[in-house]
């Protein structure tokens, strides 16, 4: 777990991620990034100098053939708190709506359930498991589909709802928790979604793969831009 908690720690103090007594809730999806910072998140609580709460939430999305009961038994085994809120953001947007840009609309209405949810357990941070490489390519989709510079930052404050989102593996590689084998032997569940797999986020995936056979070093080079504050202001 070096290859991660050592980065998260990094991110945590640089951005000054956590305060006394947080209780911050980490959204958990069921991929492997957000069960790994489930997990790093609990090892980082016996040893960060600034004590705090973890709680695990869940939005079921309403698409069916999810079975969460592996992360339920996961929070249990770390004691810590886990909520599942059922909804109906995925019937809603792919076949009540029909939207032909489903993603968008389905991202906001997730990302307002997730809030509403941590504000419910009592919790005024979220952790997300956002890492590097989904920063990279942030960059990149806004760059190429929206014009502008632009990527998600380390800590965002919503004044609107008063909680702060916290990204604490914003410095981990993808690969270091896709081959990390502790994290191999975590539950991961598998997602139902229909366009799951079909996103420009695959897609830039995929060109990245490619760029990194002739750059190798494009990943360190790209979040070293990113952290230029003279130049971008995207991370300060």
């Amino acid at each position: 777990m070096k290859k991660i908690l050592g980065p998260l720690r990094r991110a945590v103090e640089k951005y000054e991620m956590i305060r006394p007594g947080d209780r911050i809730a980490v959204g958990l999806s069921g991929g492997k990034d957000s069960t790994a910072l489930l997990v790093a998140m609990k090892r980082f609580q016996y040893f960060s100098p600034v004590p705090f709460e973890l709680e695990g939430i869940t939005l079921d999305m309403g698409f069916g053939g999810m079975d969460f009961e592996p992360l339920v038994q996961l929070c249990a085994e770390l004691d810590i708190p886990y909520t599942i809120k059922k909804t109906q953001i995925g019937p809603i947007v792919f076949e009540a709506r029909q939207e032909k840009n489903p993603c968008a609309l389905c991202a906001r209405m997730k990302r307002g359930a997730l809030h509403d949810l941590a504000i419910e357990r009592g919790c005024r941070k979220i952790a997300l498991g956002h890492h590097a490489d989904d920063a990279i390519e942030t960059f990149f989709l806004s760059l190429f589909y929206e014009g502008r510079i632009n990527t998600f930052s380390p800590v965002t404050y919503l004044d609107r709802k008063d909680i702060t989102l916290i990204r604490p593996l914003i410095f981990v590689k993808e690969k270091d928790i896709i081959y990390n084998p502790e994290i191999k032997e975590l539950p991961v569940i598998k997602s139902t979604c229909p366009a799951d797999g079909h996103t420009k986020r695959e897609d830039m995936k995929d060109m990245m793969k490619e760029l990194r056979k002739t750059i190798p070093e494009l990943d360190d080079r790209i979040l070293k831009a990113i952290q230029n504050k003279e130049q971008f202001h995207l991370w300060f």
